[in-house]
C-alpha cells in the first residue's frame, strides 16, 4: 500500500526487528515520514491520524510487535 506521497504506508516485514532498525528503515523507505515514535506496547497514545507519523510498537526487549503503519 502506498501513501499520498508515493512511499510505503505499512511495514509488515519489520515485525520481529529491533525498534531502532525499524525506525531507520521506515524513514529511508518513505521520505514523507517526519516522525517515527518507538513506543512500548501498552503505552497510551492519542487516537488522531497524522499522515507524517509512524508508531513502532515494541516489547520490553525493543522488538517490534505490531505492523508499523502511517497514522
Amino acid at each position: 500500500m502506498a501513501s499520498e506521497c508515493g512511499g510505503k504506508s505499512s511495514w509488515p516485514e519489520l515485525v520481529g526487528a529491533q525498534g531502532e532498525v525499524a525506525a531507520e528503515t521506515i524513514k529511508r523507505e518513505n521520505t514523507c515520514i517526519i516522525t517515527v515514535d518507538i513506543l512500548l506496547e501498552g503505552t497510551i497514545v492519542t487516537a488522531d491520524y497524522v499522515s507524517t507519523r509512524v508508531r513502532v510498537w515494541v516489547d520490553k526487549n525493543g522488538i517490534v510487535v505490531k505492523v508499523p503503519i502511517i497514522g
